[in-house]
């Protein structure tokens, strides 16, 4: 029942999201209003001001990055060559084994990840998860541009990827917040008020709008793709996490459920987009974005009967 209490809420935002859009009473832009809203003021809201609330000494854990960030990379390099081997002989490149690895290793940290991890163990591990989510993007679409830039003729512009990552909304909102936090900046009761309310409904935005967005992909062709990139991405990452912060590192039992629930989340929709900039695999990350945002229900069930 426990289990329920905690997925439920947050299938229920994803499902009406779905529903609503599916049925045609919210159009395609109408989710686009809703959708920048929600990740240019209200999330960046939420993450600022927890951050700045965070206890960052409690909050910093090199050995929690370690458990979380070695298996990301041990399955992105697993991704990278079942493309090379598996893969459409035409995408058998760096930068299509580039896109699958992404589509192998990227989690959905901020629309599902934080919601399921404060539904199960509270918000005092806010400022933990966020200590994650600050690297993510970046370390994962760096290694990705990286190695896909091997076969493009324009190659890779560190100056044209910075500059999007420090613009980025969910990297600005963490770096102000962590910065105000450091520095003990006292933003005043109307302006914490004011956060307060822009971020309350951020969290329930973000399933909505990523139930709304599920509606727009459909499973592709390369649907066995799909699914083996869903099964490394919800079942071998947050396998190889637990083991890797219960048995090797050794780290507490409430910050081993954290890691795992956050590796437990699906494919990122980013991830598609950046697919089709790329013009590699675009229906597959499509394919996975539904595919394990579907079986993660299960996945999330199973570690959480396990961990809770």
């Amino acid at each position: 029942m426990a289990i329920v209490n905690i997925i439920f809420p947050i299938m229920f935002m994803v499902t009406l999201g779905y529903g609503l859009t599916r049925v045609g009473f919210f159009s395609k832009e109408h989710i686009a209003g809703i959708s920048k809203f929600t990740f240019y003021v209200s999330i960046p809201a939420f993450l600022f001001s927890n951050m700045l609330a965070a206890p960052l000494a409690q909050s910093i854990d090199p050995y929690s990055l370690l458990a979380f960030y070695i298996p990301v990379l041990l399955v992105f390099a697993i991704g990278y060559q079942i493309n090379r081997y598996i893969g459409p002989i035409a995408q058998r490149n760096s930068d299509a084994s580039a896109i699958y690895a992404l589509g192998c290793s990227y989690s959905n940290t901020v629309i599902v990840g934080l919601p399921v991890i404060t539904a199960a163990l509270g918000k005092a591990m806010i400022g933990s998860i966020i200590m994650i989510i600050t690297f993510h993007s970046a370390f994962l679409f760096a290694l990705t541009f990286v190695l896909a830039a091997r076969s493009q003729q324009q190659g890779f512009s560190w100056r044209k990827f910075t500059r999007s990552m420090v613009l980025n909304p969910v990297v600005l909102s963490i770096s102000l917040g962590l910065v105000a936090n450091g520095l003990s900046i006292e933003l005043g009761q109307q302006l914490d008020e004011g956060l307060a309310l822009l971020a309350k409904p951020a969290l329930a935005c973000a399933l909505f709008v990523l139930g709304a967005n599920l509606s727009f992909y459909r499973i592709g062709e390369h649907w066995r793709l799909a699914l083996i990139a869903s099964g490394l991405k919800i079942l071998l990452l947050p396998a190889l996490v637990y083991v890797m912060a219960m048995q090797v590192l050794q780290l507490s039992s409430q910050n081993t459920t954290m890691l795992v629930l956050l590796s437990a989340s699906p494919l990122g929709v980013n991830a598609y987009l950046i697919a089709t900039e790329i013009k590699q695999h675009q229906a597959t990350l499509g394919s996975t974005v539904v595919l394990s945002t579907l079986l993660s229900v299960l996945s999330f069930s199973l570690w959480l009967t396990w961990l809770i």
